[in-house]
């Protein structure tokens, strides 16, 4: 890839923006939504959002390297999400139980379209880079953190306002370059970057299949030990809210320490720490638990960029087989 310019920066930091915002309003708009009913229904309504939100995202992921229109995915996130925002007062005073599901259908697929539509243009604009993986997964879990402490509709209609301005911003300022200019880039040894011509893309031969498979395995253990360590932690909102804080802290960390290490020193030496987290956090448990969520979500930028080297000009169905393996590890008991 050439030079990235300022505006590619830019870019980045706007999908950023939005992806606290989006993960933000999800919940707080699921919380509402499920305020006046029972704790079977809410459950229910849960398990519908994140198995949308997430196990969709491969096959979502798969229609975002096949789509030339590469912002399609965000205005339709944008769109089924605002429906969403707007129909559930309507939604919450009939007290219909379908349209709550329905509700929560729209809620669990934009979603899906937004984070599979941002990691692919991450690398679309930058390349392949470690540090701005590790910028744009990061804001997710603080927006998540908000919206639990300081739910309400007021937030809620704040952040559908605000993604609706930052999704502008960001069409308009990235029309005049085209994704076939962006990928015709020359490539560079530092990043992997996709080729606009479907047949150059990754075949699935058992070796990446393979790799694919170990890293997915990894980030349900990821998933696993940061359920753990956040449970260990978030007592209070402001636990809750630093909790969401150092969680953001790791993702953006991991990238600049595996930047500047290199990616298997750092994997070494994140998993070590973890290792002393869990072993010491018997004996004072918030101390612990936080250098441990700090450091395994290290881990992230690092799946993510070694998925898109195993599986280049395929970053959408990458980040959609990692995003789905994230279920698994956090339902674990």
């Amino acid at each position: 890839m050439g030079e990235v310019t300022g505006r590619q920066y830019a870019l980045v930091g706007i999908a950023t923006l939005m992806h606290f915002l989006v993960d933000g309003l999800c919940l707080c708009c699921t919380y509402l939504l499920t305020s006046p009913f029972n704790l079977p229904h809410l459950a229910a309504i849960f398990i519908t959002y994140n198995l949308l939100a997430f196990l969709s995202q491969p096959l979502t992921g798969w229609m975002a390297d096949r789509i030339r229109h590469k912002h399609w995915m965000l205005l339709g996130a944008v769109m089924l999400l605002a429906v969403a925002v707007l129909v559930t007062p309507l939604v919450m005073s009939s007290g219909g139980e379908s349209m709550m599901f329905a509700v929560a259908a729209l809620l669990g697929i934009g979603n899906s379209l937004f984070h599979v539509w941002g990691g692919k243009q991450v690398v679309l604009q930058v390349g392949n880079d470690i540090r701005a993986l590790g910028v744009f997964v990061s804001t997710g879990a603080f927006g998540l953190a908000v919206a639990i402490v300081s739910c309400s509709w007021m937030l809620l209609y704040i952040f559908l306002i605000a993604l609706i301005i930052l999704a502008t911003a960001y069409v308009m300022t990235d029309k005049s370059e085209s994704q076939e200019h962006i990928q015709r880039k020359e490539p560079s040894t530092l990043t992997a970057q996709p080729s606009p011509n479907p047949a150059h893309r990754s075949t699935l031969n058992p070796q990446r299949t393979s790799f694919v498979i170990a890293i997915a395995a990894f980030v349900m253990f990821r998933s696993y030990l940061g359920k753990e360590f956040s449970l260990g932690a978030a007592n209070t909102d402001a636990m809750i809210l630093l909790v969401g804080f150092v969680t953001m802290l790791g993702k953006m960390a991991g990238g600049w320490i595996s930047r500047w290490m290199g990616v298997v020193k750092a994997l070494t030496m994140i998993l070590i720490v973890v290792l002393v987290c869990m072993l010491t956090q018997r004996f004072s448990p918030v101390l612990p638990a936080l250098a441990g969520l700090f450091m395994i979500n290290c881990t992230m930028p690092i799946t993510l960029y070694l998925a898109n080297s195993v599986l280049p000009e395929r970053e959408g169905l990458a980040f959609g087989i990692l995003a789905a393996a994230l279920m698994p590890g956090y339902l674990v008991k």
